[in-house]
């Protein structure tokens, strides 16, 4: 599927991505994946649901969603590289990913964020995550790198 708003288009044909750009926002510029590899990326993208940004064939944006197309959804991996901030790309992106049509069954669609709570609330509908007693997680610390 694709938008168009001005000189941007949101895309998600895997095509498009720039793997090396994406890696490099992830590794290096994101509090939540630094350090994450290559390989890691490359498998990320591969297995889920990706949303790109583009102003003209550069990649400014990205956005993936973790799901089985049934019941659940899991966003992610969400940014604006800073140059193209504050132009309304990231509301935009947000609407777009909630839009999908394909998203449309999901009971549960889940993100986490450190600083962007009302951006998701004002422009993707989501709220406090309510009976969190009943959600558990288990942590990341012991997991093993794929080769």
């Amino acid at each position: 599927m694709q938008w168009q708003r001005e000189n941007f288009i949101i895309s998600t044909d895997p095509t498009l991505l720039d793997i090396d750009f994406i890696h490099d926002y992830l590794c290096n510029h994101s509090y939540w994946a630094r350090g994450r590899s290559h390989q890691m990326v490359v498998k990320s993208v591969e297995n889920s649901l990706c949303f790109g940004i583009f102003a003209g064939d550069q990649q400014v944006g990205f956005a993936r969603v973790v799901t089985d197309y049934v019941t659940f959804a899991w966003l992610c991996d969400v940014f604006v590289i800073q140059a193209h901030q504050g132009l309304g790309l990231g509301k935009w992106l947000i609407e777009c990913v909630v839009s999908y049509p394909e998203l449309n069954f999901a009971k549960n669609i889940l993100l986490a964020t450190r600083d962007a709570h009302e951006l998701y609330r004002r422009y993707g509908g989501f709220d406090r995550l309510p009976n969190s007693e009943k959600w558990m997680w288990r942590s990341g610390d012991n997991f093993i790198q794929p080769e």
